[in-house]
Protein backbone atom coordinates (compact mmCIF):
# COMPACT_ATOMS: atom_id res chain seq x y z
CA UNK A 1 0.00 0.00 0.00
CA UNK A 2 1.23 3.56 -0.85
CA UNK A 3 0.69 6.32 1.11
CA UNK A 4 -1.17 9.16 -0.60
CA UNK A 5 -0.59 12.39 0.59
CA UNK A 6 -3.67 14.53 1.47
CA UNK A 7 -4.13 17.04 -0.96
CA UNK A 8 -3.10 20.54 -0.19
CA UNK A 9 -5.86 23.05 1.73
CA UNK A 10 -7.45 24.99 -1.09
CA UNK A 11 -6.40 28.69 -0.75
CA UNK A 12 -8.69 30.92 0.54
CA UNK A 13 -9.48 33.88 -1.46
CA UNK A 14 -8.97 37.27 -0.37
CA UNK A 15 -11.77 38.61 -2.87
CA UNK A 16 -14.48 38.79 -0.40
CA UNK A 17 -12.24 40.43 2.95
CA UNK A 18 -11.42 42.92 0.15
CA UNK A 19 -14.82 44.19 -1.01
CA UNK A 20 -15.52 44.36 2.36
CA UNK A 21 -12.61 46.70 3.02
CA UNK A 22 -13.30 48.62 -0.28
CA UNK A 23 -17.12 48.73 0.62
CA UNK A 24 -16.57 50.22 3.97
CA UNK A 25 -14.17 52.95 2.56
CA UNK A 26 -16.52 53.62 0.14
CA UNK A 27 -19.68 54.36 2.37
CA UNK A 28 -16.95 56.55 5.25
CA UNK A 29 -16.00 58.60 1.81
CA UNK A 30 -19.14 58.72 0.31
CA UNK A 31 -20.78 60.06 4.31
CA UNK A 32 -17.81 62.24 4.09
CA UNK A 33 -18.80 63.89 0.95
CA UNK A 34 -22.36 64.14 2.21
CA UNK A 35 -21.55 65.94 5.16
CA UNK A 36 -18.99 68.13 3.78
CA UNK A 37 -21.82 69.52 0.91
CA UNK A 38 -23.99 69.87 3.61
CA UNK A 39 -21.80 72.08 5.80
CA UNK A 40 -20.75 73.58 2.45
CA UNK A 41 -24.39 74.73 1.48
CA UNK A 42 -25.05 76.00 4.91
CA UNK A 43 -22.02 78.44 5.27
CA UNK A 44 -23.35 79.30 1.42
CA UNK A 45 -26.56 80.58 2.93
CA UNK A 46 -25.12 81.81 6.10
CA UNK A 47 -23.24 84.28 3.62
CA UNK A 48 -25.18 84.93 0.86
CA UNK A 49 -28.92 84.62 3.00
CA UNK A 50 -29.11 88.41 4.51
CA UNK A 51 -27.93 90.26 1.08
CA UNK A 52 -30.41 87.71 -0.62
CA UNK A 53 -33.22 88.61 2.10
CA UNK A 54 -32.94 92.50 1.52
CA UNK A 55 -32.88 91.97 -2.12
CA UNK A 56 -36.16 90.35 -1.89
CA UNK A 57 -37.18 92.46 0.47
CA UNK A 58 -36.87 95.45 -1.75
CA UNK A 59 -38.48 93.57 -5.02
CA UNK A 60 -41.54 93.36 -2.61
CA UNK A 61 -41.74 96.92 -1.20
CA UNK A 62 -41.42 97.87 -5.06
CA UNK A 63 -44.12 95.10 -6.18
CA UNK A 64 -46.53 96.88 -3.07
CA UNK A 65 -46.03 100.23 -3.73
CA UNK A 66 -44.08 100.62 -0.68
CA UNK A 67 -41.75 103.28 -2.19
CA UNK A 68 -41.10 104.75 0.85
CA UNK A 69 -40.11 101.11 2.36
CA UNK A 70 -38.04 100.42 -0.75
CA UNK A 71 -36.78 103.76 -1.13
CA UNK A 72 -35.24 102.96 3.06
CA UNK A 73 -32.87 100.31 0.86
CA UNK A 74 -31.00 102.21 -0.77
CA UNK A 75 -27.38 102.66 0.03
CA UNK A 76 -26.33 106.18 1.66
CA UNK A 77 -24.92 107.02 -2.19
CA UNK A 78 -28.07 106.83 -3.79
CA UNK A 79 -29.68 108.70 -1.30
CA UNK A 80 -27.58 111.22 -1.38
CA UNK A 81 -28.24 111.06 -5.38
CA UNK A 82 -31.80 110.73 -5.36
CA UNK A 83 -34.59 112.26 -3.58
CA UNK A 84 -37.42 110.19 -2.29
CA UNK A 85 -39.88 112.20 -4.06
CA UNK A 86 -38.10 111.35 -7.35
CA UNK A 87 -37.31 107.55 -6.81
CA UNK A 88 -41.06 107.41 -6.14
CA UNK A 89 -41.39 109.39 -9.28
CA UNK A 90 -39.42 107.19 -11.33
CA UNK A 91 -40.83 103.90 -9.18
CA UNK A 92 -44.55 104.76 -10.01
CA UNK A 93 -43.87 105.37 -14.01
CA UNK A 94 -41.58 101.97 -14.15
CA UNK A 95 -43.86 98.73 -15.47
CA UNK A 96 -45.64 96.58 -12.37
CA UNK A 97 -43.55 93.34 -11.27
CA UNK A 98 -46.08 90.47 -10.73
CA UNK A 99 -43.60 87.83 -9.40
CA UNK A 100 -39.65 87.64 -9.00
CA UNK A 101 -37.77 84.60 -8.70
CA UNK A 102 -34.20 84.98 -7.19
CA UNK A 103 -31.61 83.22 -9.73
CA UNK A 104 -28.52 84.18 -8.54
CA UNK A 105 -26.06 85.10 -5.93
CA UNK A 106 -22.35 86.75 -5.96
CA UNK A 107 -20.58 88.07 -2.87
CA UNK A 108 -16.96 89.72 -2.90
CA UNK A 109 -14.97 91.35 -0.19
CA UNK A 110 -12.42 94.03 -0.91
CA UNK A 111 -10.21 95.41 1.76
CA UNK A 112 -13.07 96.46 3.98
CA UNK A 113 -15.73 96.70 1.11
CA UNK A 114 -18.33 94.45 0.65
CA UNK A 115 -20.54 93.97 -1.90
CA UNK A 116 -23.16 91.44 -3.61
CA UNK A 117 -25.58 91.19 -6.58
CA UNK A 118 -28.81 89.28 -6.27
CA UNK A 119 -30.06 88.43 -9.92
CA UNK A 120 -33.63 87.57 -10.28
CA UNK A 121 -36.15 87.08 -12.88
CA UNK A 122 -38.77 89.47 -12.62
CA UNK A 123 -41.91 89.12 -14.63
CA UNK A 124 -43.78 92.26 -15.54
CA UNK A 125 -47.71 92.85 -14.81
CA UNK A 126 -48.86 94.08 -17.70
CA UNK A 127 -47.21 92.29 -20.63
CA UNK A 128 -45.74 89.13 -18.64
CA UNK A 129 -42.83 89.90 -20.52
CA UNK A 130 -39.81 88.28 -18.30
CA UNK A 131 -36.44 89.84 -17.37
CA UNK A 132 -33.19 89.32 -15.63
CA UNK A 133 -32.07 91.83 -13.43
CA UNK A 134 -28.86 92.31 -11.15
CA UNK A 135 -29.30 94.06 -7.99
CA UNK A 136 -26.15 95.62 -6.63
CA UNK A 137 -25.61 95.57 -2.80
CA UNK A 138 -23.49 96.88 -0.98
CA UNK A 139 -22.19 96.23 3.03
CA UNK A 140 -23.33 99.73 5.38
CA UNK A 141 -22.28 99.43 9.02
CA UNK A 142 -23.07 96.16 9.29
CA UNK A 143 -26.00 96.11 7.29
CA UNK A 144 -27.20 95.50 3.61
CA UNK A 145 -28.34 98.00 1.43
CA UNK A 146 -29.58 97.56 -2.50
CA UNK A 147 -26.90 100.45 -4.24
CA UNK A 148 -27.92 100.72 -8.04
Amino acid sequence: MTFVPPPPPAKKSNTKRILIIVAIVLVLCCGGGITGAVLLFRGVQEATGPARDVAVAYVEDIMAGDYHGAYGRLCDRVQASTSEADYTRVQTAQLKISKYEVTGTSIKQMNSTTTAVITMRLTQAETGAVMTQGFPLLKEDGEWRVCG
